[in-house]
């Protein structure tokens, strides 16, 4: 709607104007434009990780222990994320986000105008640390990122070219399954392994 749009407005020439991830996550903080701040959350979660990695990822939004923490991926599923980056030694060389800032009550999942009014955001953070590539971590956020209708378990593993908004440079992307869901399916972590050694291969 138009509260939607004046957001994205707003939040467009602010991001624009962060020169560092650190700076990004400033802005972010005194960003009054997301209807999630106001929601309950404690307190922006903006990223962890490396400033110039060569691979970024971007997950759904915050829970209980990341909104608690203000990192990303901190609880059980980012413990499990970091011992799947762990075990192609990636650990220490990615970037996390998430397509939203502040915890969605109940942990629901984000809805597309949350997502779009945090969008410049994750958009200048892609800018910043200039990865090599992106990893779209779960549904929530592959479908929004690629514009996609497909659920997770069709996008998975399949390279897709992610372009900004207003257009420049493409960065290949790569959907995978979400950790929260790998702990819930333990059955579906051969699929995440393929995943991550395709996300490997494409590096090397």
């Amino acid at each position: 709607g138009p509260g939607c749009a004046a957001a994205v407005a707003d939040a467009r020439p602010r991001a624009a104007e962060a020169g560092s991830p650190d700076a990004l996550a400033a802005a972010i903080s005194a960003f009054e434009g997301c209807p999630l701040k106001r929601m309950g959350a404690r307190q922006p979660v903006f990223s962890r990780g490396k400033p110039d990695a060569g691979v970024m990822l971007i997950g759904e939004g915050p829970g209980a222990d990341e909104d608690q923490r203000g990192q990303p991926f901190v609880g059980k599923a980012g413990q499990l994320l970091d011992r799947m980056l762990a075990a192609i030694d990636m650990k220490d060389e990615v970037f996390i986000t998430n397509t939203v800032f502040w915890r969605p009550p109940g942990n629901r999942t984000p809805t597309l105008e949350e997502q779009m009014v945090c969008a410049p955001f994750v958009e200048r953070a892609i800018a910043l640390v200039r990865p090599r590539l992106l990893v779209l971590v779960g549904g929530a956020s592959a479908k929004f990122m690629l514009k996609a209708d497909e659920g997770i378990l069709k996008l998975r593993g399949q390279w897709r070219d992610w372009r900004p908004a207003e257009g420049g440079q493409s960065y290949p992307a790569l959907p995978m399954l979400h950790p929260a869901y790998l702990l819930r399916q333990p059955r579906e972590k051969a699929k995440a392994w393929q995943d991550l050694l395709s996300l490997s291969e494409r590096l090397a």
